[in-house]
């Protein structure tokens, strides 16, 4: 009964917090609303949303994983700023090639996004076979770090957090 009254329930409370960030505002009314929000989105969406593929694990890691992505977007801002503000001749555009091994399509979409977020990078192009990223960088210091790093802090939280149920 619960689980058609509240289907999705973290995406139900995702979107309540999203709200309340929005409207920079914890007044008892905006968690009424963002509260309901959440609900009717997550009912009309149990249609068409594709979470049933997977389950989600380790909200300690979502959490870990959410808090390195803010960081990094905010260390990346900071830098960027830097870069752009100085003299643009010393930075170093490239594209490099970062291989997949995540293989849930919406873990491929929350590291393209999570690439994507970060001022600097930019995702370019997912290969046809899904199993690598095109990425534009800034300003690469070195291929195999940017690439190592992109695996271990994104793309491995990623892969535990959407663990495939067996079929």
């Amino acid at each position: 009964m619960l689980q058609r009254l509240l289907p999705h329930p973290w995406l139900s409370l995702i979107l309540m917090i999203m709200w309340l960030l929005l409207t920079n505002s914890l007044a008892p009314g905006h968690w009424l609303l963002g509260a309901l929000l959440g609900w009717a989105i997550g009912r009309l969406a149990d249609r068409w949303l594709v979470l049933g593929a997977f389950r989600l694990s380790r909200p300690d890691l979502i959490l870990r994983l959410s808090i390195h992505v803010l960081f990094d977007i905010v260390k990346a801002n900071v830098e960027v700023a830097i870069m752009v503000l100085g003299p643009t001749a010393r930075l170093r555009p490239a594209f490099i090639v970062v291989p997949l091994d995540v293989e849930h399509e919406l873990a491929t979409t929350a590291l393209i996004s999570i690439v994507s977020l970060s001022p600097g990078t930019l995702c370019a192009e997912l290969s046809d076979d899904r199993r690598a990223l095109l990425v534009h960088v800034l300003d690469l210091e070195e291929e195999a770090a940017l690439v190592e790093l992109i695996k271990s802090r994104y793309e491995t939280p990623l892969k535990e957090i959407f663990q495939c149920l067996p079929s």
